[in-house]
């Protein structure tokens, strides 16, 4: 199964995370990877000041660069991970978390993880995903 992790936190708390942080990051990673779970891929993300919205609504399409001062949260850096189960998930994130208190404390964020469905997968519910065109 696979899941995408993203950490959400205020973005004027965001900051590049400590050295510890990233190499207790590299032992968690190792240290799942025995109980058959894999990060496939991360990455972090630019402050909402790079980016943009497009947004459809009323049957416009409209854009509007960063930064969202109307976002109390956002989304700071993503993962992809490829484990066993949802439980899995969830105990790997946990742990994720846990470090995040021990190398920053007083780092307040939250974690959403969302299971990923392939083409043709069934999902959640047991319907299979329809594929959409991309515009």
């Amino acid at each position: 199964m696979r899941f995408m992790s993203m950490v959400k936190a205020k973005e004027s708390k965001l900051s590049p995370p400590p050295k510890a942080l990233m190499d207790a990051i590299d032992q968690l990673l190792q240290d799942i990877a025995k109980e058959g779970c894999v990060m496939v891929q991360a990455g972090g993300l630019f402050p909402t000041q790079a980016g943009a919205r497009v947004c459809l609504a009323d049957g416009k399409v409209t854009v509007t660069d960063g930064p969202f001062t109307e976002a109390k949260e956002v989304v700071g850096g993503f993962a992809v991970f490829d484990v066993p189960s949802k439980a899995q998930m969830i105990k790997l994130t946990e742990r994720f978390m846990a470090l995040h208190k021990t190398h920053m404390p007083g780092w307040e964020g939250e974690c959403e993880i969302r299971q990923m469905a392939a083409p043709g997968e069934a999902e959640p519910c047991g319907q299979p995903q329809k594929a959409h065109a991309a515009v």
